[in-house]
């Protein structure tokens, strides 16, 4: 029943996998949960460790995926991918072994793991960014593309982990402005490539992340690392106005001239809590129309689409007592609206307006009662949290279980209530 989250990634230090698993873990992700999921794994050669580790002298989490001899493949190895070893490289990864996966594989290995759909539809969402931007950069098909620095076992761990742990956070939104960049080169499966390495330009091309390159020798935006910020990114931009809930540092292995940490942050916001639109109000003024066809009337609005009706008691000239229909709807249905009013009523004309409105982020949800299904009305705003049962799901109950209305409203809200707390 809660309302999602909205995350903030400043990467200022690049962004990689295991910098964004450590960095969701310090925000509170739950460890217990994501050791569960990465244990259900169908895939040998691995663990991970959780520690705390001082980069440029702040306390930080560190998420390790410690790989057996078998597959290993100095990922965080300064010397093989910047140092004297470039010289002797050969255009592949020098007997390194990786463990070359199919998206077809992945897919599989994800659908066997023990997370939520949500966690699952991400991971999948993740390593379809990876597939494309792979295929792009091999000029292959989809379904040929195998990956190797991607399908390696730590970025499996890491790419299920960050979509385990943004799922336990409930995370829903999040703002990224750019990703710092290095410059120079990197050594990987295919030899030695330039800073930005392709598949991570192919990324930041498909899926508009900017890029903001410094002067720092090294690959600072992994591949890994992007494709979790395209598959996350709903916003480019902070709010004006916003206040930090938590934060949390992940620590990057590689030592770069730069802190080498993914700084998080939970925001709230007024801007984050409100939405504006513009609708079209109808009102008309009715003095000589009979209770019933006003009711008739309304009825029919509704049924058409209109958001509200209702009647506000006015005197008219020569003080004669009347009503002003009021009716608030979408621009689209104006005229069908319009059409109703002139059909029901004996109004012989109709202002209309165009509206602005400030209006509380709401969401319809179904949740269990003691009752049965009911619908509930959950809305968020600067002053708070507020459900709200939907009268007709309240209505229904009552008759179903002929309890008076207030009775089984109550029994609603009290299951709302304890939903929320879970």
């Amino acid at each position: 029943m809660k309302m999602g989250k909205t995350l903030y990634l400043e990467c200022a230090s690049g962004i990689s996998g295991d910098m964004t698993v450590a960095a969701l873990l310090d925000l509170g992700a739950d460890e217990r949960v994501l050791r569960k999921a990465l244990e259900s794994l169908p895939v040998d050669g691995f663990e991970i460790c959780i520690s705390r580790v001082k980069k440029s002298g702040l306390d930080a989490c560190d998420f390790l995926v410690k790989l057996d001899a078998e597959h290993e493949n100095h990922d965080h190895d300064m010397d093989y991918l910047h140092g004297a070893m470039h010289q002797a490289a050969s255009g592949h990864g020098g007997g390194h072994g990786h463990a070359h996966r199919g998206l077809l594989e992945i897919l599989e290995i994800i659908r066997q793991a023990d997370m939520s759909a949500r966690a699952k539809s991400l991971a999948e969402k993740i390593f379809r960014v990876l597939a494309l931007a792979e295929a792009k950069a091999h000029g292959v098909s989809l379904e040929q593309v195998h990956f190797h620095e991607v399908g390696a076992v730590d970025s499996v761990v890491d790419v299920l982990s960050a979509a385990v742990c943004l799922d336990n956070l409930d995370v829903t939104e999040a703002v990224i402005p750019w990703l710092c960049e290095g410059v120079g080169t990197v050594r990987c499966q295919h030899g030695i490539l330039p800073v930005p390495v392709p598949a991570v330009l192919n990324i930041a091309q498909e899926h508009g992340l900017p890029l903001r390159i410094t002067q720092v020798e090294g690959e600072l935006v992994t591949p890994t690392g992007a494709a979790i910020a395209a598959a996350i990114r709903t916003a480019g931009e902070l709010p004006e106005r916003f206040t930090v809930k938590k934060t949390g540092l992940g620590a990057g292995k590689r030592d770069y001239a730069c802190a080498g940490i993914l700084r998080a942050m939970i925001l709230e916001s007024e801007e984050m809590k409100t939405e504006t639109d513009t609708v079209c109000k109808l009102e008309a003024n009715i003095d000589d129309c009979t209770g019933e066809r006003l009711g008739y009337a309304m009825e029919r609005l509704f049924q058409m689409g209109a958001r509200d009706v209702y009647y506000t008691p006015v005197y008219m000239k020569k003080n004669r007592p009347a009503y002003q229909l009021n009716v608030i709807c979408d621009a689209k249905d104006r005229l069908k609206l319009e059409e109703i009013i002139f059909q029901e009523t004996t109004t012989i004309g109709i202002r209309r307006m165009q509206v602005e409105r400030t209006v509380m982020r709401r969401e319809v949800k179904e949740i269990d009662t003691p009752l049965g299904k009911a619908q509930v009305k959950v809305c968020s705003g600067s002053s708070g949290h507020f459900i709200y049962p939907e009268y007709e799901s309240v209505a229904r109950l009552a008759r179903e279980h002929g309890l008076p209305y207030e009775q089984a409203n109550q029994t609603v809200m009290q299951a709302a209530g304890q939903q929320e707390r879970e």
